[in-house]
């Protein structure tokens, strides 16, 4: 039986070793998305967010660093928008029409051309946010996917394409905060004089 001390070290390692290989499979989607999102947010363009469960948390966490500010409070305010928030309009959505269409539903309603999607799927399959990638796309949207190793569906239906190298849900997630901080990172860096 694995003591805790080791289980701990073991989880840290894995989790380090993952990001380590970020290092080489996701730089290039990386330098893509950030020069994505800050070209929208130059032309005063709103980046909205989607996923469901722990990524439907994180699509609200990273929203909510590029509207309030990662490290610097001063700066001007990004227009974000977590579209996993809205629990009346959810709810009702889901419980009227379905749920694969929650967040195409807003998208349908709120998303410009030049406006971006930033699409968090582990697996890359969740039907709802690829119904939303799509909508994106007829809308004149980018879409940026944060996804695993595999891609998933929504692989090919992106602009840009971050895949985290694992098949672990929680390494992948893990994989999306820090790709998703070193974004938010990278524009409020570009917003400051």
């Amino acid at each position: 039986m694995i003591d805790l001390s080791t289980f701990i070290q073991s989880s840290i390692t894995a989790s380090r070793d993952v990001k380590q290989s970020m290092l080489d499979s996701c730089l290039a989607d990386l330098k893509s998305a950030a020069g994505i999102l800050v070209e929208a947010v130059n032309q005063g363009r709103t980046i909205y967010w989607c996923g469901n469960g722990g990524s439907a948390a994180d699509a609200q966490h990273l929203s909510t660093e590029l509207m309030g500010g990662l490290r610097d409070h001063d700066r001007p305010a990004v227009a974000s928008i977590a579209l996993t928030t809205d629990t009346s309009f959810l709810t009702a959505w889901a419980n009227d029409t379905g749920y694969t269409s929650v967040f195409s539903r807003q998208i349908q309603g709120l998303g410009k051309p030049g406006d971006v999607l930033v699409a968090i799927s582990t697996s890359g399959n969740s039907d709802n946010v690829l119904t939303a990638i799509q909508t994106a796309r007829d809308r004149g949207m980018s879409v940026i996917g944060f996804t695993g190793e595999s891609g998933g569906k929504m692989v090919d239906q992106c602009t840009t394409c971050i895949r985290v190298p694992s098949s672990d849900t929680q390494r992948i997630q893990e994989g999306h905060i820090l790709s998703g901080h070193i974004l938010c990172e990278w524009i409020e860096k570009q917003l400051l004089p």
